[in-house]
């Protein structure tokens, strides 16, 4: 799944974006929070270990963007298909997994000319138009997960 990292409201609202360490998959490409769903693991539930997991910032309101991604993974042979969270975190310090080895908060249109994946650049639209105002409007009851 994906999650995208958030803090702050309107102009002011930034995503975390981290970028790949050497020796792993897509070394120096820059991208949100991403990883996989454990068997019986709610994807919510998903979502939010993942953000503590590659950053230790603990989500404290968690959003389903009403999307999915799909990408086809050649070595494997399988398509896989993953839905997209956005979590709004406090300001504190982010502390990289093994993963990555650096991480800039940014703007959301600077996000999406430094990110990696053009699907990245896709999901931050919906961010920026469903979380622009710090939460989901008239779709909050709809959008939030917890």
């Amino acid at each position: 799944m994906d999650v995208y990292v958030l803090r702050g409201r309107g102009d002011g609202l930034e995503t975390l974006l981290l970028r790949r360490a050497p020796g792993g998959r897509s070394p120096g490409s820059w991208e949100a929070v991403h990883g996989h769903i454990d068997a019986d693991e709610p994807p919510a539930s998903a979502a939010a270990r993942e953000i503590t997991e590659e950053t230790g910032l603990v989500p404290s309101r968690l959003y389903n963007l009403s999307r999915t991604e799909a990408f086809y993974l050649h070595r494997l042979d399988v398509v896989a298909i993953v839905p997209v969270f956005a979590a709004f975190v406090a300001n504190g310090e982010v502390g990289l997994s093994v993963e990555h080895d650096d991480y800039a908060w940014l703007p959301l249109s600077e996000a999406r000319r430094r990110c990696s994946w053009p699907r990245i650049a896709r999901a931050l639209d919906d961010v920026e138009e469903l979380l622009g105002g710090g939460d989901a409007a008239a779709l909050e009851d709809v959008l939030r997960v917890r």
